[in-house]
């Protein structure tokens, strides 16, 4: 199997980087992607040289997978329809429906969309995946074998789950990175080194976060347990709840959504 990426950014990058750790050939991956900078890159950390265009012909064993921005999508799409002959086609361009997909297509119906996170970069990531009823099977073990290389997968069977997906998951690692950019100031401005202050973070957050998979108990009452009667922790906790801390943070994994699903309507209506 041959995989063309359409697009190589950052979430190319990350899978084409969890892609080979996993044991990928890199003459099995190739790239297209204007930006002469984004090649360099894709060079330098993969040892991929990128293209500049697409192919005149795609060969029956490619897989292409888009990871184009979703503003660009359609028109990227319009290039692929004349060369595409039944291939596989994946997208990870968060909010584009795979109906729009397919019908920017010509009617192209083997169409899955996936969202990954840029774990994937060091083989930790999670993607989920939605494929319409008509994609066989066989096309789905090929996209999971494809994005399983870099994490684990998970389907859902209605689409408009996608935009809660990429609020949680693909938006994801940006909320614990905002959260731990907090903890560090606070901890250089409580005296601690700006080393100090990134190991104990982050060490803290991993260390929560396998705790969390590995015990049976929910995050409540796992939270419980670190919380003493009128000790450090209840201090910090209450401060948080009479700031609405957690409202605030589901909230804004709701906008996450809801912008999802504009950007399916903005873009699908085409």
């Amino acid at each position: 199997m041959k995989l063309l990426f359409v697009g190589g950014g950052n979430m190319a990058g990350a899978l084409i980087g969890g892609l080979l750790k996993r044991g990928w050939a890199a003459t099995d991956l190739q790239v297209v992607e204007i930006a002469a900078e984004a090649r360099r890159v894709l060079r330098e950390r993969h040892g991929i040289d990128g293209l500049d265009a697409l192919p005149a012909a795609l060969s029956g064993d490619h897989v292409l997978l888009l990871a184009v921005k979703p503003q660009h999508l359609q028109s990227v799409a319009a290039q692929l329809r004349p060369l595409l002959a039944g291939q596989l086609v994946v997208t990870i361009a968060a909010g584009i429906r795979t109906r729009d997909l397919s019908r920017w297509l010509g009617g192209h119906a083997r169409v899955i969309r996936a969202m990954p996170n840029t774990p994937a970069l060091v083989g930790a990531g999670i993607t989920a995946l939605f494929a319409p009823g008509q994609v066989a099977d066989t096309d789905r073990r090929q996209a999971d074998a494809i994005l399983s290389a870099v994490g684990s997968t998970l389907w859902v069977d209605r689409e408009e789950l996608m935009d809660a997906v990429t609020a949680v998951s693909g938006s994801g690692p940006a909320y614990v990175f905002y959260f731990m950019e907090a903890v560090m100031q606070a901890a250089s401005e409580l005296g601690l080194s700006p080393e100090q202050a990134r190991a104990l973070t982050l060490e803290t957050f991993q260390g929560a976060a396998a705790l969390a998979r590995q015990s049976d108990e929910s995050p409540a009452l796992l939270r419980e347990r670190v919380t003493s009667k009128r000790g450090t922790t209840e201090r910090a906790l209450e401060h948080m709840e009479r700031d609405q801390v957690r409202a605030h943070v589901a909230a804004a994994v709701k906008q996450a959504a809801e912008r999802s699903r504009e950007l399916g309507d903005e873009l699908g209506a085409n």
